[in-house]
């Protein structure tokens, strides 16, 4: 299924998942490349939320550039299948092989301002990500090793201790919060 009706099905958590599925609509309809990091004004993002079989873990790990633990994910990079983008940067990001969708549907939506700053020594301008979240799971036995390039950790923890471990009070309220939340429905 392509993205716009994904986007038309889905029934958005709340008001802020609301309105960036207008957006998200919105920019879509509008046409553009919204699948390449190249567009300058926003592209598309997956990340995942990542849990143990039983929802007692969450993986995350200590990004570089934003100095904090997060969820993982990274570019679409002109991928137009989100959910394979979204295990594509898990495995990259955790060393993890055996990763596994608990739905194949959406998880979650955010559209998230990202401020200038420099990466791999060139200047990126002030953007922002149209973010596409899927719920995945793994083995917390199965090892995982960090992405020296984006980040120098990869932990396991309960949903209550990844929401603290994040530096990020924006993403610990709205976001993490918020994902913690929506896995009472996949228990």
């Amino acid at each position: 299924m392509d993205l716009l009706r994904e986007l038309e099905q889905y029934v958005p958590w709340n008001g802020q998942e609301a309105r960036d599925r207008e957006e998200f609509l919105r920019r879509l309809r509008a046409g553009g490349d919204l699948y390449a990091r190249e567009n300058p004004a926003a592209h598309l993002t997956v990340s995942a939320w990542m849990v143990s079989a039983d929802r007692r873990q969450v993986l995350m790990a200590y990004h570089n550039l934003y100095g904090s633990w997060a969820w993982l994910g990274g570019h679409a990079d002109g991928e137009r299948d989100l959910l394979s983008a979204a295990l594509r940067e898990v495995r990259e990001e955790s060393g993890l092989e055996r990763v596994r969708p608990v739905s194949e549907d959406i998880y979650s939506l955010e559209i998230l301002a990202v401020n200038g700053h420099e990466k791999r020594g060139q200047y990126v301008p002030s953007h922002l990500h149209l973010n596409v979240t899927y719920l995945l799971e793994a083995d917390p036995a199965e090892p995982v090793h960090c992405k020296p390039d984006e980040n120098s950790r990869v932990g396991w923890f309960s949903p209550e201790e990844a929401v603290a471990a994040s530096s990020e009070p924006w993403f610990q309220e709205r976001i993490y919060k918020k994902l913690n939340a929506k896995l009472a429905g996949f228990f």
